[in-house]
């Protein structure tokens, strides 16, 4: 039988080996290597079978099935007999060798096989292979190839017979005529040489020691002939290759006469292949295998080939390589083994060839050759040991190659070199001097010569390769370290290095730290040895003057500092100890920058305080001065760089400051003044500054070389002594000025200040004075940064109330003619704000100014500044700093003026001044002109001293002027006036006497405000301004009230609308808090607003009508609501505004809303009309007065001040409107109104939809916040219940989340909403029913209702419903009785009968077609089940199992859910007290709930996790609980394999008499209709069966089974067919 049933498992299997579906093919055959695996020779035998039966299988099919046998015989070698092994190696060689014709996977396959038997019984391979080997007779293809990979996969095995082998095979080959069999020979000959090769090398582990090489020269030498004479001709590519891959290993076993005698036509014939092949791997391979075998027998003819030889490899590396093509670089290697074999016989011939192409004019020569010199210098080290020079004195040509490439190739080979010790030569040196000129390639910018096809560069640049290889000869080339040390000093201080300084400086601390460890405290540079390296103050000059840009060239400035602090004793003896404080707080300051954090001014600061550091520890005026030597010379060498020579001048001005010779100073400014030059900008900024820093302890001696080059020719234009301005135009010789202005300027600035006050005017002002005429911009700038230097100095002196300017009207004048001159619109230079800096420093010193020269001095300020332009986007740093810095000098300039007026008058000027540029249309205007204004209020606050009771008589002028400009459009603008408030109400407190300390807090309280106001919101900033306003009123003095109000009433025609609104806010906060002068006239402005309001649309004008309007409902209540019901729907914007100002008023709004209530609920809420004669059902078209109610009640409830009211009425309100949106669910509006909704919609005058139901939701939503229930409202919308309420389909689950947020945030309202909801019970609308018990049922989910003491009127409610005629009001009432369990847990148990009672006739409800009833009475038991008494579950327990089963294989996904999950809550409530019969019912839904797991649907899934978990202890098994637990966690992921293997293992464990049930349910589940379910049926029947006891006797019908499982392996999905032959597999369990 055993035999039998596997062969049945066989055939089922292998008749599906013909599916479609690749997956299920593969799947199919692992079933197969299952049988095999169980038992191999059966499955063998069964697939050998199955393939001789079926002989027109076809081929791909075949295939596959020898695949599975072959994987069965390599997995059970061991485990086969003889007759097994004999019948499977001649099904092989059968299917093999079946038809003459290649059919290559077919035929591989059955190859495969006979390979794999051939590893243990190779001898009956063999002997069936030589059946196919007879002599005279060409043998099968795949005989020849399945001999050639026998041999590979079993040498030992294989070696003794190829002699036989060669002998049969070799008179075949001349009678070869196909290509394709010459082809196979050659690959079985390369094999056979190949593996005679392995044995030869490995005879102490071979069988037969005593096989030799020359057993197989014979044979060889004679295939040799064949192949290299008569094949390797052929015109076939593929034939020659084959030839040559088979000529390498042979060469090896031929006879060393052989292969001398044929190495002369050999080579050149390999050699002619190149041209024949555009994949060269194996011919390069091939004859690297060759050269190998003629090396090592000392081939004396190999010299001859030389020429030919070294061409043809030479071409072949001077190929293109790309990284893309594996061959290619396969075909480099193989070359380059090549060349090596020629360097190790005959170095001096490929010296000879190599080296003259290193100056070939081929870019691909060029680099191919240094690759092979690269290689020969690493592979072929001993031969090329006496030939170092030569090759040195070769690399001429390629130093100077300009090719990115030849370079890259260059330096790879200079770190051959260095590793083998070529550097250390004579020559050496240029090959240092090349790296460090490719280190200093910009890496942005690097030479880039393309190839003549235009290859790309490689992948790393030269710049790149060169730095690494620079670092790594440094740092691990131990020979290497006296080579570099100090020779890679010199290359410091040249310009043309300077890229290389980063890299240069890494390897040169490392050197010089390991000879420091070497010799601690001896100095490092040993100048008597090495004359031509850089002195220490060029070493230091240049490493500070590169420090200064630290982040460029990869951090250079870490490196050069961590240099100098290494170098120090060379540097100077003295310097160690100081620098070892000091340069690493340097390089930390670095670390904690970036280079876009970095300040370069503090930076460049701390590097000057570094060096002034230093010469004070040197302190040696020799030293200073060689060091100021150092810097003079190195100054022009930074031309090109004019950010470090700025630095360089200031450095120049530390060290001359630091030097005691003044001869010296003396020579070198005057040296500095002739060389510098002038049109660069940034040097002239460096040599103001040196002059400027040298003054600092020469002041005399910087004066004098000024004095002397102002007095010179160059300064007068002609040709000066100098003779370096002689063709200079006008312009440079104006910049020439201007540096020596700048000199002036700094110099004041830097020097000592009791001295500068004596040199203002007689030597520093004098020699500026003399350029004022000048209308060049940059002459212009010098002479104001200058003058604003000095007078800065000079009014920071101790004397300078003494000092009197008797140039001081001349010099502003000027300053304004330079303002003026200005382009008026844009800001491009800081000349005027340099310029008013300067007028800020003269308006302080004497004489004093005279009043037409203030106005003139202000007025051409704030127009210079005023209308400039806002900065445009995306400016630099400068120049974006520079707005915020001109505006700072107007306001410094402006407020020195105020100072020396401070009067109400003079401040009441200075505003004048302003004035229209606080009301200008252009927002950057307000904005600056009432920043300007703050501070001078400001700063006339600070300095206020009153004598005497002054009143502050333009008071309400200054407020009417600033406080509607609270509301500008410009946050910025809006602060600002609120400071000029602020600060003017505290001027009228300190002019009514208050002291300068004390604090208002109603003044206060702008202060917060001010900050509200960047809200752009406009509702926040009127409320702001009406804040304002009140404070203003507390404040303000009575007699200033008309004139402020006269302002105000100006401000309403104000083109920004925002402040004109401000205005109208301000005058009505005003008469109300302080109009009872003014109250006779309310009635008229009232009277004026309202019949404006249809000719304007102003804001403050509707305010006034509104107004009017309540006086009148006051009076008339009930006549003006029924007046304001009759406009027509939809609503203007104003009769909109009318009924919102109904609520202002403190008693209309209870009435108003009363009336409304009462006008909305008398008439009915529907007619019902049919649009069409023919239709199904009416349409139903809302009433008009209920519909207009609405409306009315929204517009009034929107205002807040209607909240008193809304509480009042809140139970009336909320049941109204609540039914209200039942009654409307797909209402239309009257045809009337359609057209006018949709006109009103598109053109925006109507602000609330008109669609009923949306307006009653609307309507409801504002009776709620109204109410103090904004939190219902939020959380409504948070969970979109507004949108569900809105809508038939959702309008229970809108009601339930209402009634849900009531209960959390509005409990002691429901006992008189319940009330009323309670009465609709008798209700004519159905949907009244519905909506009410909705909202009754969710209450019960909530203690709140336990709470007020309505539970039990509640519950007795509900039950009542259940009479119901309509199935949606049952439903829900039993949804409300299940929500007890949530809401009063602690009810249940006393109600618990009543309630199981109810549930259990939900289930069994057969007025509902759609069982809805049902499926809320199994939600409801799931919530209640584990609250209720066991005694009272314990009778119905049975009863609801097997009403539910049924829906666990529902179509709605609804159901199977609700019932598995049931399910899962029936086990967990009988836990521990689970009756027999009702274990059946658990066993029965194992296998359902198991299979379900794979449900298309998450939520059924979830639901069998759940039900699963509970099911497993009542299984009373704790390995399954456990595993249950383990997997089957909510919200992770189930591996459903390992979960379905882990729990047949348990249930076959303990519980094996289970399987026929649980294999007999699964099969049912075999025509599920979900795939996934489909095919996890078979998947669990195969766990079962792999883990049920061999022993044990089948409880499965098996033939029932295999046929279920056959007709499975035709379902329509793969996936189904694949778990189908799985199972199938696993079925030889029971053979």
């Amino acid at each position: 039988m055993t035999r039998s049933y596997v062969r049945q498992l066989s055939t089922i299997l292998l008749d599906a080996v013909t599916d479609k579906d690749p997956l299920v093919q593969e799947q199919v055959c692992s079933a197969l290597c299952a049988l095999g695996e169980s038992q191999p020779p059966e499955a063998l035998s069964a697939c050998e079978e199955h393939l001789r039966q079926n002989e027109k299988l076809a081929p791909p099919y075949r295939t596959m099935v020898l695949r599975a046998m072959e994987t069965v015989v390599r997995s059970h070698i061991s485990e086969l007999d003889k007759a097994t092994a004999r019948a499977v190696i001649l099904l092989a060689f059968s299917e093999m060798t079946k038809v003459k014709d290649l059919v290559c996977d077919w035929q591989q396959a059955a190859s495969d096989v006979l390979v794999a038997v051939g590893m243990r019984f190779v001898s009956s391979v063999m002997e069936e292979l030589l059946h196919g080997l007879q002599p005279g007779v060409l043998p099968h293809y795949f005989v020849v190839r399945t001999l050639a990979n026998l041999s590979v996969s079993n040498v030992f095995g294989t070696v003794p017979f190829l002699t036989s082998i060669l002998g049969t095979m070799l008179p075949m080959l001349a009678a070869a005529k196909h290509d394709t069999m010459r082809g196979v020979f050659c690959y079985a000959l390369q094999h056979f040489s190949e593996s005679t090769l392995e044995y030869l090398a490995n005879l102490d582990q071979a069988p037969d020691p005593t096989v030799r090489k020359d057993a197989f020269a014979s044979d060889i030498s004679n295939a040799y002939d064949i192949l290299f004479h008569q094949w390797l001709p052929s015109r076939e590519a593929k034939l020659r290759l084959a030839v040559v891959e088979a000529l390498g290993p042979m060469s090896h076993l031929l006879p060393s006469e052989k292969l001398e005698e044929q190495l002369p036509k050999l080579l050149p014939g390999i050699l002619t292949l190149y041209k024949k092949h555009a994949e060269t791997c194996h011919v390069s391979k091939s004859l690297g295998q060759i050269l190998e075998a003629a090396v090592s027998v000392g081939s004396r003819t190999l010299e001859v080939q030389l020429d030919s030889l070294m061409a043809a490899l030479h071409t072949q590396i001077c190929v293109p390589v790309e990284s893309a093509s594996p061959l290619v670089l396969n075909n480099q290697k193989e070359v380059l083994r090549c060349f090596t074999e020629l360097a190790t016989c005959s170095p001096d011939r490929l010296l000879a060839f190599l080296l003259p192409k290193l100056d070939s004019g081929s870019e691909r020569t060029r680099v191919g050759s240094l690759q092979v010199l690269r290689h020969i210098i690493n592979s072929a080290a001993a031969q090329m040991e006496v030939k170092k020079p030569f090759i040195l004195s070769s690399m001429k040509p390629p130093l100077l190659d300009t090719n990115s490439k030849v370079k890259r190739a260059v330096v790879q080979v200079i770190s051959a070199m260095a590793h083998h010790g070529y550097l250390e030569q004579p020559g050496g040196e240029a090959m240092i001097q090349y790296l460090v000129q490719q280190c200093a390639l910009p890496p942005e910018a690097e030479p880039q010569k393309p190839g003549p096809e235009g290859e790309e560069l490689p992948a790393d640049s030269v710049r790149a390769v060169s730095v690494r290889t620079l670092y790594l000869v440094s740092t691990t080339v131990d020979r290497m370290s006296d080579v570099l040390w100090p020779h890679l000093l010199q290359f410091l201080t040249p310009v043309r290095y300077t890229g290389a300084l980063t890299p240069l400086c890494r390897s040169l601390v490392h050197l010089a730290r390991k000879r420091q460890e070497a010799g601690p405290g001896a100095l490092l540079i040993k100048y008597d040895r090495h004359v031509t390296l850089p002195s220490p103050y060029a070493i230091a000059t240049r490493l500070l003057a590169v420090s200064s840009n630290p982040y460029l060239g990869d951090g250079r400035g870490v490196a050069s500092l961590g240099l100098l602090n290494v170098l120090h004793r060379d540097i100077h003896p003295l310097l160690g100890q100081r620098w070892a404080t000091t340069i690493p707080l340097l390089l930390e300051y670095l670390d904690e920058h970036t280079e876009e954090t970095l300040s370069q001014k503090e930076w460049e600061e701390k590097l000057l305080v570094f060096l002034r550091d230093t010469l004070a520890v040197v302190s040696d005026n020799t030293w200073v001065c060689q060091l100021s030597l150092e810097i003079c010379k190195q100054l022009p060498c930074y031309n090109g760089t004019p950010q470090e020579k700025n630095f360089l001048y200031k450095c120049m001005g530390t060290t001359l400051g630091a030097a005691s010779s003044k001869d010296v100073v003396r020579k070198h400014l005057q040296e500095l003044l002739e060389s510098a030059r002038y049109q660069e900008e940034a040097e002239c900024e460096g040599l103001a500054c040196c002059f400027g820093i040298c003054a600092m302890s020469h002041l005399d001696d910087t004066l004098v070389q000024l004095e002397n080059f102002v007095r010179s020719d160059v300064f007068r234009k002609s040709i000066g002594i100098f003779n370096i301005f002689k063709d200079h135009s006008e312009n440079e010789v104006e910049k020439v000025k201007g540096t020596l202005i700048l000199c002036y300027g700094h110099v004041a600035a830097r020097a000592p200040r009791e001295l500068v006050l004596a040199r203002a005017e007689s030597d520093i002002l004098r020699n500026i004075f003399q350029c004022f005429s000048t209308k060049d911009p940059a002459l212009k700038l010098c002479l104001v940064q200058s003058l604003c230097m000095v007078c800065q100095a000079i009014c920071s002196s101790a004397q300078a109330s003494s000092f009197h300017f008797s140039r001081k009207a001349e010099v502003v004048a000027q300053m304004m003619e330079f303002i003026k001159a200005e382009p008026p619109d844009s800001l491009r230079s800081p000349i005027r704000k340099k310029a008013m800096l300067a007028c800020t420093f003269l308006v302080s010193l004497e004489p004093a100014l005279d009043e037409q020269e203030r106005t003139d001095m202000i007025h051409s300020c704030l127009h210079g500044v005023m209308a400039v332009l806002p900065e445009p986007e995306g400016e630099d740093g400068s120049q974006e700093s520079l707005y915020p810095d001109t505006m700072h000098a107007l306001e410094d300039l402006l407020t020195s003026l105020l100072r020396r007026d401070m009067t109400p008058q003079g401040l009441q000027t200075m505003v004048e001044h302003l004035s229209p540029w606080i009301k200008s249309p252009r927002g950057h205007e307000r904005v600056r002109a009432l920043g300007v204004s703050a501070c001078l209020l400001q700063s006339f606050l600070e300095h206020l001293h009153v004598s005497a009771l002054v009143p502050f008589h333009n008071l309400g002028l200054l407020i009417g002027l600033f406080s509607p400009r609270c509301v500008d459009l410009w946050p910025a603008t809006r602060q600002e006036a609120v400071s000029c408030v602020y600060s003017l109400l505290y001027l009228q407190l300190g002019y009514e006497g208050f002291s300068r300390d004390y604090r208002d807090a109603v003044a206060e309280r702008l202060l917060t405000l001010r900050d509200g106001l960047v809200h752009p919101d406009p509702a926040i900033l009127f409320h702001t301004c009406h804040s304002i306003a009140q404070i203003i009123a507390k404040r303000l003095p009575p007699d200033q009230l008309i004139s402020l109000l006269l302002t105000l009433f100006e401000s309403l025609g104000d083109p920004d609308k925002n402040c004109s609104r401000a205005a109208t806010v301000i005058i009505n906060c005003l008469l109300k808090e302080r109009g009872s002068l003014l109250l006779e006239k309310v009635p008229e402005i009232v009277s004026v607003l309202r019949s404006k309001l249809q000719e304007t649309p102003e804001e403050h004008v509707l305010r006034a009508a509104q107004h009017s309007v309540c006086l009148l409902a006051a009076q008339h209540c009930e006549a003006v609501v029924s007046s304001l019901l009759g406009s027509p729907l939809p609503y203007d914007s104003h009769t909109c505004a009318l009924w919102r100002a109904l609520a202002s008023e403190p008693d209309l709004p209870t009435q108003v809303l009363g009336l409304l209530l009462q006008k909305m609920t008398r008439d009915v809420p529907f007619k019902e009309s049919r649009a069409f004669l023919l239709s199904s059902s009416p349409d139903r078209v809302a009433t008009l007065l209920p519909l207009t109610a609405t409306c009315a009640l929204s517009e009034v409830m929107s205002v807040p001040a209607s909240a008193t009211a809304v509480l009042e009425l809140y139970p009336q309100l909320f049941v109204a409107l609540l039914l209200r949106v039942s009654c409307t669910l797909g209402v239309q509006l009257p045809r009337s109104l359609q057209a006018k909704e949709r006109r009103a919609t598109g053109s925006g005058l109507a602000s609330r939809t008109l669609e009923p139901c949306s307006s009653a939701v609307g309507a409801l939503q504002l009776a709620l916040v109204r109410g103090g229930s904004e939190e219902v409202v939020q959380r409504v919308e948070l969970e979109r219940g507004w949108e569900s309420l809105r809508t038939s389909v959702g309008h229970e689950e809108g009601v339930a989340r209402l009634a849900s947020a009531m209960a959390k945030f509005a409990g002691p309202r429901l006992p008189l909403v319940m009330k009323g909801l309670v009465s609709t019970q008798s209700s004519v609308y159905e949907i009244q029913r519905v909506t009410s018990t909705a909202f009754l049922a969710e209450l019960l989910s909530s203690n709140v209702v336990n709470d007020l003491m309505l539970l039990e009127s509640l519950l007795d409610n509900l039950v009542a419903r259940q009479k119901d005629t309509c199935a949606s009001v049952r439903r829900l009432a039993l949804r409300g009785l299940a929500n007890v369990a949530s809401g009063s847990p602690n009810k249940v148990r006393a109600r618990g009968p009543q309630l199981l009672t109810a549930m259990i006739g939900g289930l069994d409800d057969r007025d509902d077609p759609q069982s809805l009833v049902a499926l809320e009475a199994m939600a409801g038991l799931v919530k209640l089940l584990d609250l209720v008494e066991p005694g009272d579950l314990r009778p119905v327990l049975l009863h609801v199992a097997i009403r539910i089963r049924p829906y666990f294989d529902s179509e709605k996904m609804e159901f199977r859910s609700a019932s598995i999950r049931l399910f899962g809550h029936l086990n967990k409530a009988c836990h521990g007290d689970c009756e027999d019969v009702f274990v059946e019912q658990v066993v029965g839904g194992l296998a359902p709930l198991l299979l379900h797991l794979r449900d298309p649907q998450a939520t059924v899934a979830s639901a069998c996790k759940f039900a699963l978990r509970m099911c497993g202890p009542n299984l009373e098994c704790e390995e399954l609980t456990a595993a249950f637990q383990k997997h089957l966690h909510e919200g992770r992921g189930l591996h459903f394999g390992e979960f379905l293997n882990t729990t047949c293992k348990h249930l076959m464990r303990h519980f094996p008499d289970l399987l026929g049930r649980l294999v007999s349910t699964s099969l049912f589940y075999f025509k599920s209709c979900w795939e996934d379910v489909r095919a996890a049926a078979p998947m669990l029947t195969g766990f079962l069966v792999l883990h049920v006891e061999p022993e044990l006797p089948p409880q499965v019908d098996l033939e029932h089974l295999t046929a279920a499982l056959q007709l499975l392996l035709k379902d329509p999905a793969p996936a189904v067919r694949m778990k189908a032959a799985e199972t199938l597999g696993r079925l030889v369990k029971f053979a």
